[in-house]
């Protein structure tokens, strides 16, 4: 496999819980790198940008005022299949469909509160990486 790197943002849900060790731990644990982190806050606007792909979607209000609700810690993830090996690791976005030991089963809330997000290609990688890290912030 390729060595890729993805976006993986913990949160607020997450971050409130003072998971970000924990879930780090699980990403290290798994062979990814984090390669650039930083914690930040989202306002609404910057929520909606990110996830304008879902724009259309019912749930799009409820997920960009979530987003915004408190800090999120945004990083890169860096390893072999980083992209696939992210979301193996975070678990189904429903989770109480989500495999035991992954993110979501232990940590997440509901389906709105997954305390985790991953890119999910390699085109969306780059454009997510890109919306929130220049390339002088990608150290690895």
């Amino acid at each position: 496999m390729a060595i890729e790197r993805t976006l993986s943002i913990i949160k607020p849900d997450a971050t409130a819980r003072n998971l970000t060790g924990k879930i780090n731990a699980k990403f290290e644990e798994a062979g990814l790198r984090i390669v650039a982190q930083k914690r930040i806050l989202l306002t609404v606007g910057q929520a909606g940008t990110f996830y304008a792909v879902h724009k259309e979607r019912p749930f799009f209000g409820e997920l960009t005022e979530f987003m915004a609700s408190g800090p999120v810690v945004v990083q890169v993830l860096e390893g072999e299949g980083a992209i696939m090996k992210n979301r193996e690791v975070m678990g189904a976005t429903n989770p109480a469909d989500a495999a035991p030991g992954t993110i979501r089963a232990e940590f997440a809330q509901s389906v709105g509160e997954n305390s985790v997000h991953g890119s999910d290609s390699p085109e969306a990688a780059a454009e997510e990486i890109a919306y929130f890290f220049s390339g002088l912030e990608l150290v690895g």
